[in-house]
């Protein structure tokens, strides 16, 4: 485990669960929400998102927190452990409403409310989202360890037993 990918819903607990796991194995982490966003809260352009994507992915070690679909085959390819957190949609709302209002290390700025945008987003993301997550792992899954976790409980176990 030297090239991991952490990804699913947001507000399932990737990024705290991406935290804990550098803390245990030394892995250098990088937030994807931190390369696209800007202070200012604009986004940094495309080419030059993967540019810093291709940079990351290039090293030999590195946990890579978050999803952007665009760019999932990319790091799928390059990477040699996945995981995925596959919980139900109200556990990812409650977990996104939980975290407004406060300083992230994951996030260039403070969230004061939870976008309509954004909880719609979550709430869509088993029927947007996850199928197509599930096609590229299931495409992956002879070459990548993927290790799916339906509960929080799970994740928080999987990092006690490093």
């Amino acid at each position: 485990m030297k090239r991991v990918i952490v990804i699913g819903c947001p507000g399932a607990g990737k990024s705290t669960f991406a935290r804990r796991l550098s803390a245990k194995t030394g892995l250098p982490l990088h937030y994807l929400d931190m390369i696209w966003h800007l202070p200012d809260r604009t986004t940094l352009g495309r080419e030059e998102f993967v540019a810093r994507l291709e940079t990351i992915i290039a090293g030999s070690e590195w946990i890579i927190d978050g999803n952007y679909m665009r760019t999932l085959p990319l790091r799928l390819e390059h990477c040699d452990t996945v995981f995925f957190f596959d919980l139900p949609p109200e556990v990812c709302l409650a977990g996104a409403e939980e975290r407004v209002g406060k300083k992230r290390e994951d996030m260039p700025w403070t969230e004061y409310r939870l976008d309509a945008g954004f909880r719609q987003w979550i709430a869509d993301f088993p029927a947007q989202q996850l199928p197509i997550i599930r096609k590229l792992l299931s495409e992956n899954m002879q070459r990548v360890n993927i290790i799916v976790f339906h509960t929080r409980h799970d994740a928080d176990a999987f990092i006690a037993s490093l």
